[in-house]
C-alpha cells in the first residue's frame, strides 16, 4: 500500500513515526511519502517538507506567512496527485489538513485522520467538513468517541500514544538519588514547573510559577525547558533567577516531583498519567475580555485541562486568566504538597483516569484497523 502522511508539528512527527513503524509491521510493502520531521524520516520513505517550515502559530504569524503556507499547500496537492496513494493519513494540524482532506476527497482518495481536531472544544463548524471529506477518524481521547458518534462520524478509539511514550520512558527512570546527582540538584523534594513550549506561554505562566518558589524554600523548583527555546527566555520571565532548567527529562522530572504546576495542554494529561499531583494554569493574551469573547464564540467545554475533561469533573484545580495569580495558586500548592488526604483524592482520580485511557499500543491498534479497512476496500 502507498501511504501519504501529513504532520505539521513536533508532536505530529512523533506520533506519525510510531504509526509508520506500526504500519510497516502490518504491511511489508508499505511505501511512505509525507510532510513531517526527523522522527518520521527515521522510519524511511520520502520526506517532502519538514514541519519546521509549516508550524505557524497564532493569527499574526499565520498572516505573515500566508505565501509560504500557500506554497506548502500547492506542493502537498501536487505530490499527492503524483504519488497516487491508497490513503492520505492526516495527523492533527487541522487548519492545513482540513483543506487537504477536501482535496483528497475530490480526487477519490481515501482519507484517514489520526489524532482528530478538537472540534468538541472550539470551531465546531468543522464537524461538517470532517463528515463530508474524512472516511475514518481515529481518536485518542475517550470522550471524543461518543462526541463523533453523536455527530454521525465514523470513528475508532485506539487509545492514547502518550501511554506508549510514558511506558517506554519509565523503563529508563533512575532512582531519585541518582536523578538528583546526575542533574546536580539539591537533596530536597522537587516541584516541577511546566510553563509550556512557546514563548507566549512562558511569558504568561513562568512569572507566576517561579514567584511561588520563593514561598516554599524547603522545596526546589525545577523548570522543564523546551528544547527549541534558549535559556535566556526563561531567565527573562522567571522571577527566581536561581531556578534550575532541565531539558529532555520532563517525564522523569514529573516522576520524581512531589507536585507540579502545569500549563494547560497535553502536559496536564502526561502529569496525571505519571501520577504527579498538579495545579493547572492558563492565560491568553488580550486579558479577560478577550478570553470571554473567545469562550463565548469558540470554547464549548466546561474545563480546560484534559484530566478534568476525561473524568467529567474537577479532579485538578484550574487557575484561568485573572484567577491565575501567585496568591491564588499558593494555597493550592500548599495542599498538593502537604495535605495527604487531598493528595490521595487526586491519586484516586488518576487511577480512574488510567482505567478510562486503556492500555499502551495506540499506534499498533490504529495501524491494524487502517490496514483492515484498506484491505476490505481493495477486496470490494
Amino acid at each position: 500500500m502507498k501511504y501519504f502522511l501529513i504532520a505539521g508539528e513536533a508532536s505530529g512527527d512523533l506520533h506519525g513515526a510510531a504509526l509508520m513503524n506500526a504500519l510497516k509491521n502490518e504491511d511489508s510493502r508499505a511505501q511512505f511519502h509525507y510532510f513531517g520531521g526527523d522522527k518520521m524520516a527515521s522510519e524511511g520513505g520520502v520526506l517532502l517538507k519538514h514541519y519546521r517550515e509549516m508550524a505557524f502559530m497564532g493569527a499574526i504569524e499565520v498572516l505573515m506567512n500566508l505565501r509560504t503556507i500557500k506554497k506548502n499547500m500547492e506542493l502537498c496537492k501536487r505530490e499527492i496527485l503524483s504519488f497516487k496513494p491508497d490513503v492520505v493519513i492526516l495527523i492533527d494540524y487541522p487548519g492545513f489538513n482540513i483543506k487537504i482532506a477536501e482535496f483528497a476527497h475530490q480526487h477519490h482518495i481515501k482519507v484517514f485522520w489520526y489524532i482528530a481536531p478538537k472540534v468538541w472544544a472550539w470551531k465546531e463548524w468543522r464537524i461538517a467538513k470532517l463528515k463530508a471529506f474524512v472516511d475514518e477518524i481515529f481518536t485518542i481521547l475517550p470522550f471524543e468517541t461518543s462526541y463523533f458518534l453523536n455527530h454521525q462520524v465514523k470513528v475508532h478509539y485506539v487509545g492514547n500514544p502518550l501511554l506508549d511514550s510514558i511506558s517506554e520512558s519509565k523503563k529508563h527512570f533512575r532512582n531519585l538519588g541518582q536523578f538528583l546527582k546526575d542533574n546536580e540538584l539539591e537533596n530536597k523534594p522537587v516541584v516541577a514547573l511546566l510553563p509550556g513550549s512557546r514563548v507566549q506561554e512562558i511569558r504568561h505562566m513562568l512569572p507566576v510559577m517561579s514567584k511561588l518558589s520563593l514561598d516554599f524554600p524547603e522545596y526546589q523548583f525545577v523548570v522543564s525547558r523546551a528544547d527549541a527555546l534558549d535559556d535566556e527566555i526563561y531567565l527573562k520571565y522567571g522571577v527566581n533567577q536561581s531556578l534550575r532548567l532541565l531539558s529532555g527529562q520532563t517525564y522523569e522530572l514529573l516522576h520524581h516531583s512531589e507536585a507540579a504546576l502545569v500549563t494547560s495542554g497535553t502536559a496536564t494529561l502526561e502529569t496525571a498519567l505519571i501520577n504527579t499531583p498538579q495545579a493547572v494554569l492558563y492565560k491568553m493574551a488580550g486579558g479577560g475580555l478577550s478570553y470571554r469573547i473567545f469562550r463565548w464564540l469558540f470554547l464549548k467545554v466546561r474545563y480546560v485541562s484534559l484530566p478534568n475533561l476525561i473524568l467529567g469533573k474537577i479532579a485538578v484545580k484550574e487557575f484561568i486568566m485573572n484567577e491565575m495569580t501567585s496568591d491564588n495558586v499558593k494555597p493550592e500548592l500548599e495542599r498538593l504538597l502537604k495535605d495527604p488526604k487531598y493528595r490521595n483524592e487526586m491519586f484516586a482520580d488518576y487511577t480512574r483516569l488510567n482505567t478510562l485511557m486503556g492500555e499502551p499500543g495506540a499506534a499498533s491498534r490504529a495501524a491494524h484497523e487502517m490496514s483492515r479497512l484498506l484491505s476490505d476496500k481493495k477486496a470490494e
